[in-house]
């Protein structure tokens, strides 16, 4: 019995000492591999979906306006482009026809009504008809787009934090993302309900518009602005099958967010601090290897099922289309 007693403990710790280095060397020879996300090819498309649909793309000329104008014509859609960017608008539509797709360019300023009502009366003069929309078109500051970047002349105009925002930054940024999305909606929703065949818009947010980001007010603003309209939208024209739902995306890969990182170089060199850095990836670019943003085609992907018919049960959604920038 002493014997016993004397043996046990040494019994217990080696068998406890044992099973810890099977387990160590266990998980040392089977630790999981990581792995990046490869993004979605820029070729591929889904082949007729939107076969026989009429779509109009706000800020079409470029970005993630651009790829989705390009894969919704692969896709079977008449694409009808409208942006104040007549050069890239056109090379853009160009590129359209070049692949077989059928396409008009309409120079377009979205903060025009006028405009945004002939943009309507032009595509049923060339189509015959509207199926939908995808209003993207939207800037982050108070400068034209495709305007280069010049921090001095230009610093009334850049993002700021409200105590130091002036009235001609958050005028512009309002007039184009809230206003211009509302206006360019009104008339594509006029000619939907004439119409009377239903139909999707796709409005296009960004994480701006579900949680706060440092100094940039009037653009975080006009985004929860967007998915108002978007949930208000749904809510009004639901009895009449159409549907409306926004995409909502974390740094996407487009000439908007390289003026962003180029303005926060320029802020970084004056020495001005803030909470800008707190928080600057997205879960899936934070673990990527090469910390990739998201593609314009990864975005196009998303806007692209929402406007079509596979999407039949969704209205009212702000889809966080973010890399999971929300979920923490």
């Amino acid at each position: 019995m002493k014997t016993f007693i004397i043996v046990k403990p040494f019994i217990k710790k080696a068998l406890v000492l044992s099973v810890f280095f099977m387990f160590t060397l266990t998980y040392s020879q089977s630790a999981p591999k990581k792995n990046d996300i490869t993004p979605i090819d820029s070729a591929y498309f889904a082949k007729d979906r939107l076969k026989g649909k009429v779509v109009i793309i706000t800020g079409g000329a470029r970005g993630i306006g651009r790829s989705t104008a390009i894969r919704a014509a692969k896709e079977g859609a008449s694409v009808v482009i409208a942006d104040w960017l007549e050069k890239e608008g056109n090379a853009t539509a160009k590129t359209i026809e070049a692949n077989g797709g059928k396409v008009l360019f309409i120079k377009t300023d979205i903060r025009s009504t006028e405009d945004c009502n002939k943009l309507v009366a032009e595509t049923i003069k060339k189509f015959g008809k509207l199926d939908g929309a995808v209003l993207n078109a939207g800037v982050m500051d108070g400068i034209h787009s495709g305007d280069p970047l010049d921090y001095d002349k230009q610093k009334a105009l850049l993002p700021s934090a409200v105590d130091t925002a002036t009235d001609e930054y958050w005028d512009f940024v309002f007039d184009v993302n809230a206003t211009g999305t509302f206006k360019s909606m009104r008339s594509v929703l006029k000619q939907l309900l004439k119409e009377g065949k239903g139909g999707a818009l796709v409005t296009v947010g960004s994480i701006a518009g579900l949680t706060g980001l440092a100094g940039n007010t009037a653009y975080v603003a006009s985004k929860y602005a967007v998915n108002g309209l978007t949930k208000s939208a749904a809510i009004d024209y639901a009895p009449f099958g159409i549907r409306v739902n926004s995409v909502n995306m974390a740094a996407t890969k487009t000439p908007m967010t390289d003026k962003a990182f180029e303005f926060v170089k320029e802020v970084k060199k004056r020495g001005i601090t803030g909470m800008g850095g707190a928080k600057t990836e997205s879960l899936l670019m934070l673990n990527d290897s090469k910390h990739r943003m998201s593609t314009p085609w990864e975005q196009a992907s998303v806007i692209l099922f929402l406007l079509s018919d596979e999407a039949s049960n969704l209205t009212g959604g702000t889809y966080a289309t973010d890399g999971g920038w929300t979920a923490y």
